[in-house]
């Protein structure tokens, strides 16, 4: 097996694990931490480490400007709203309900690939999708499942966060971020960092907030995204863009409901309802026919 192949393989395992993870360490972290706060001090914190480190290893070069708005675009798509949009939404959505909704996402990508690229899908494709809908439909037609009367507001984050993400991926196997792939990831957390922060002090959401407030959990939970979320997840992601294309990279939506699930069941306490398990898997089952289906032309193999 060729180093390539061996961090391609990495890096799935990656986003595959601990972005499942990610759902119910975001849940405890915003439990007492403002939820636009938290993002911008994750990726901040995040964004600043990596970019030391690249300084570590001798790279004093200043990035040009066109990479530095090239990363601010596809940081405030894929973090700042892709992911912060998300989040929020989980204060009116159960993380494994919310992870599994998340599973659409290579249908949100296939079709940007079809009307913005003009790369029409397979028909398996469309039969994959036509699955997915159907699992979709049996999962959020459970109200226990859903939340309380207030999820309307957790499905528009959910699907703004989508349709961002999704975007972002596409940009980013367009866009010139230069060679120097820590640096460009470090930019991208900075940017989505400070844009999350000017959203957060607009919101006032600080306001009254005091460190008596945290708690152990959400501590730990704010260190995990930063460690394991944002550094090794997110880099291993942008890895993944340059070297495949952007539907099998989002494959990663196979495991991370399980994952999420799992974890939500297991240390938090939720209900995981026969009807969502089945919803779950039939929309998976969609999943899979749309990311098995033949690459679209135009996209890296």
């Amino acid at each position: 097996m060729d180093r390539d192949r061996l961090f391609i393989i990495l890096a799935f395992a990656v986003t595959y694990f601990v972005w499942g993870a990610t759902y119910l360490a975001n849940y405890w972290a915003i439990d007492t931490i403002p939820v636009f706060g938290m993002g911008a001090t994750r990726f901040l914190m995040a964004g600043a480490l990596m970019y030391a480190f690249t300084l570590l290893r001798g790279d004093f070069t200043l990035p040009k400007l066109q990479y530095v708005i090239n990363s601010s675009i596809i940081g405030v798509l894929l973090l700042s709203v892709g992911t912060g949009a998300v989040v929020w939404a989980q204060q009116y959505i159960p993380t494994s309900t919310t992870s599994l909704i998340i599973a659409f996402e290579p249908l949100v990508v296939m079709l940007m690939m079809w009307g913005l690229l003009s790369n029409r899908p397979p028909l398996k494709a469309f039969f994959g999708a036509f699955i997915s809908i159907c699992g979709m439909s049996l999962l959020i037609s459970q109200p226990l499942a859903i939340g309380g009367g207030e999820a309307y507001k957790g499905m528009i984050g959910i699907i703004s966060g989508m349709l961002c993400w999704g975007a972002g991926m596409l940009l980013r196997q367009r866009l010139d971020l230069g060679h120097n792939r820590i640096r460009a990831t470090a930019m991208q957390m900075l940017a989505a960092g400070f844009f999350l922060l000017l959203f957060s002090l607009a919101l006032d959401e600080w306001s009254g907030w005091t460190w008596s407030e945290l708690s152990a959990r959400s501590a730990y939970s704010w260190l995990f995204l930063v460690v394991f979320g944002s550094i090794i997840a997110f880099s291993s992601f942008n890895y993944l863009l340059g070297k495949v294309s952007a539907d099998k990279v989002s494959t990663n939506t196979y495991v991370n409901p399980v994952v999420a699930v799992l974890l939500g069941g297991l240390l938090n306490g939720e209900v995981v309802t026969g009807q969502s398990i089945l919803a779950g898997a039939i929309l998976l089952t969609g999943v899979y026919f749309i990311n098995s289906s033949s690459s679209p032309k135009g996209t890296s193999s």
